[in-house]
């Protein structure tokens, strides 16, 4: 795991690049890769490359990055490991191709001299890359199937620039520190700026499953994969639980055997739940070592009701793991927060980041240098009880939705009024509706923050907001011309697996983990498991109202009964009690009071005012909400404006 960057002058009369530029540039991503660093400069090709390398593979200095051919032709720059790498080079081999290391580096740099741009296709794992052909003076780029890696990019002036980060970029003189406001109104909604853009202006991302060329001609960006490409399932396992369970568990040890490839130490984070629980498990019987556990619980009778350490510990116990914790509190918070802001260069909005710091270095700290983590799982099995709320909602309305719109707009405002009236749950039916009106369809999302109407009275022009619907309409779109016939569940799966996974879940293990020199890898997100489970119909994922039951069946015999079928807690952060300390409170309304946001006209100071009231008043726990608002303005303070966050 690294960090890479880069510049190319594709369409520019002289490299606008010093080595000096480069350097910051690949500096500024040192902590993505504190073992070793490389640049490579070249002004007649116009080209720059850098690297910061997290040794995990081939530890010796063979796996030194940037990384050529024997003759100089291609240079690669390389973020992420290839599971697949061990089979490949033999295959290669056996074509007469001879290495000088065992790096999974070099092996990509070969298969691109036999198969040229589908060699992106032949490779497992998680990546993103840039590869240089100097004959052909061309750039391919790629970010692996599911999104596990960031790859950022931006133009000007003939020169296009990639990086891990958006931190790399603000480095070169060419690429302005500027604000993408619509992009910044997403994050009220998604927690994270949806791809292609981020909240830079300028500063794009290339999509999980996608590849890009660079030469002469221009930036040209296709599709290598999407989930919808693997054909349907075959007969016995859509109609047998046994026999999709039996696929499941085959596909998931192999997943978890894979994950653990590396020549330094590795460990799991250990919730407790069914994910992280299966995860302990199958490493133990991959490992002839005990598994390092690790994991994260709260301090204080309130919030105790959030922790899962009991169950963690009992699973710890049984597979004999060395098992280590970390307790935080609202003071963990404030501890955390100048180095939170500084590592989310772009924003990622889940308080979850903050329990996710401590654990991820605890993991570090012990000597840990790759993490197995369970994301994933709960997006292609149904694990979420607001997916169970979404799946009937969208059962019970689907005359609803399929009324035209003019229609669905005239039943929501006449019963709008009546169903917030009622309470809680019949909002929340209000809220679906709401959403179904744009475009028919309900489910925007498994964590969407705030709706159009929450965040009308926060920007000073509300005639300026855009739906979330355009964010998510064109999956639902895409899914119901390719897959006419899919079942809800899988309208579930691939919404997220288009936008939540990559941009939200994803980026947050990435940037947290690596802020820590701490890989993450995920076997949950295997693409043959994501293929299959998108597949298989919703009776199999759902029995009568439980969750996850095919995962649940194909693990059964690893864990305890009652933790098995316990109701899923998930992996909050107590934002609520915790906004409601002295020290932290008092910080969140100051900040938010004084907030650079709206004094620059990007927000409506008495919305957020009106957001403060309600939850400090006992009205309405407005935590998560707080939370958004109070990191953004942290956020551009220092990210947009340049101010140190004390």
């Amino acid at each position: 795991m690294c960090g890479i960057t880069g510049v190319f002058a594709y369409a520019a009369g002289s490299l606008r690049l010093d080595a000096a530029t480069l350097d910051r540039m690949t500096d500024s991503l040192a902590h993505r890769g504190p073992d070793d660093r490389g640049t490579h400069l070249d002004p007649a090709l116009g080209l720059g490359l850098g690297h910061r390398r997290l040794s995990i593979i081939d530890l010796s200095p063979a796996g030194h990055q940037p990384m050529a051919t024997a003759d100089g032709s291609l240079w690669i720059v390389l973020n992420g490991e290839i599971y697949n790498h061990v089979s490949l080079r033999e295959e290669l081999r056996r074509r007469g191709v001879s290495f000088r290391s065992r790096s999974d580096t070099e092996v990509i740099l070969h298969l691109y001299a036999q198969h040229g741009d589908a060699a992106v296709e032949r490779l497992e794992g998680m990546f993103a890359f840039a590869l240089f052909d100097a004959r052909r003076r061309r750039l391919l780029l790629a970010r692996d199937r599911i999104g596990v890696k960031p790859l950022i990019y931006a133009e000007a002036e003939g020169h296009f620039f990639f990086a891990s980060e958006p931190r790399a970029l603000l480095q070169h003189p060419l690429v302005p520190r500027t604000l993408d406001r619509r992009s910044l109104l997403r994050c009220l909604s998604f927690l994270s700026a949806p791809a292609p853009e981020t909240v830079f202006e300028g500063i794009r991302k290339l999509p999980a499953g996608h590849r890009m060329l660079v030469d002469r001609a221009g930036v040209r960006i296709e599709r290598f994969w999407d989930a919808l490409d693997a054909p349907p399932v075959a007969d016995e396992l859509a109609r047998d639980d046994p026999v999709a369970a039996s696929e499941v568990r085959r596909i998931l040890q192999e997943s978890v055997r894979a994950r653990m490839m590396s020549d330094v130490p590795f460990g799991v984070f250990l919730s407790g739940g069914v994910d992280s629980s299966a995860n302990v498990a199958l490493m133990a019987a991959c490992s002839d070592r005990p598994v390092e556990t690790f994991t994260v619980g709260y301090d204080g009778a309130k919030v105790g009701h959030l922790n899962e350490l009991e169950h963690a510990r009992r699973i710890a116990e049984r597979y004999g793991t060395n098992h280590h914790e970390v307790i935080i509190d609202h003071g963990s918070v404030l501890r955390c927060l100048p180095e939170l802001v500084e590592c989310l260069d772009e924003p990622v909005l889940d308080p979850v980041c903050v329990p996710l710091l401590y654990v991820s270095r605890l993991a570090r700290e012990s000597g840990i240098r790759v993490i197995q983590v369970g994301e994933g799982s709960d997006e292609l099995f149904l694990g979420y009880d607001t997916y169970m709320q979404a799946l009937r909602m969208m059962a019970n309305l689907r005359w609803f939705t399929r009324a035209p719109r003019g229609m669905r707009s005239a039943i929501h405002r006449a019963v709008s009024p009546l169903l917030r009236a009622v309470g809680h749950r019949a909002s929340d039916w209000d809220r679906v509706l709401a959403r179904g009106v744009p475009g028919g369809q309900m489910f925007w999302g498994g964590a969407v923050q705030m709706d159009d109407r929450d965040k009308r009275s926060l920007v000073p022009d509300p005639s300026s907001l855009e739906s979330g619907w355009s964010i998510v309409g064109p999956f639902h779109d895409e899914l119901s011309k390719r897959w006419p016939a899919a079942d809800d569940a899988a309208r579930i799966t691939y919404v997220e697996l288009r936008e939540r996974l990559p941009e939200l879940l994803l980026m947050r293990i990435d940037k947290i983990l690596m802020w820590t020199s701490v890989e993450g890898r995920e076997p949950f997100l295997e693409y043959r498991l994501v293929e299959l489970a998108l597949r298989l119909p919703q009776a199999m994922k759902l029995r009568g109202g439980e969750t996850k039951a095919l995962l649940k069946r194909a693990v059964a015999d690893l864990l305890p009964e009652d933790l098995l079928y316990r109701r899923k807690l998930g992996f909050p952060a107590p934002m609520d009690e915790w906004f409601h300390t002295k020290k932290l409170g008092s910080l969140v309304r100051e900040t938010l009071r004084t907030s650079p946001l709206v004094r620059d006209g990007i927000l409506s100071g008495p919305g957020v005012q009106a957001i403060v009231d309600e939850h400090f008043s006992g009205r309405k726990g407005r935590g998560r909400w707080l939370w958004t608002l109070f990191m953004l303005s942290l956020w551009y303070r220092r990210w947009i404006l340049g101010e140190h966050v004390p």
